[in-house]
């Protein structure tokens, strides 16, 4: 094992325990204030919404030259991905169109 797979398993410890702090630092401090806890769960719960809408329309369909080695790609694969990939346009064009009614609410004042 050289220097190179030792920093490789470091960072993915570090990128796992910075995860884990980053929802179990928050939900501890958020226990003062039970509010907090609302307005989170509201939006996880947006998400898995969005998710779940995005999976439901999008294809299962697979191109043959995925199906075998070394991609293995099935249709519930195939589906989770277009899932997946829709949810990412969605948000970021929700991101997009906030940021310019944010900017002309600014400007209008």
């Amino acid at each position: 094992m050289d220097t190179y797979d030792i920093m490789l398993y470091v960072s993915y410890g570090l990128a796992i325990l910075g995860a884990a702090l980053s929802i179990i630092l928050p939900l501890l401090k958020s226990l003062d204030d039970p509010k907090g806890l609302v307005k989170s769960a509201v939006g996880i719960i947006g998400l898995v919404v969005l998710f779940f809408i995005a999976y439901s329309i999008s294809g299962n369909e697979v191109a043959p030259k995925y199906e075998g080695a070394p991609f293995n790609l099935t249709p519930g694969m195939s589906q989770t991905i277009g899932g997946l990939l829709i949810a990412t346009y969605a948000l970021s064009l929700i991101t997009i169109l906030s940021i310019v009614v944010s900017e002309l609410f600014k400007a209008s004042k």
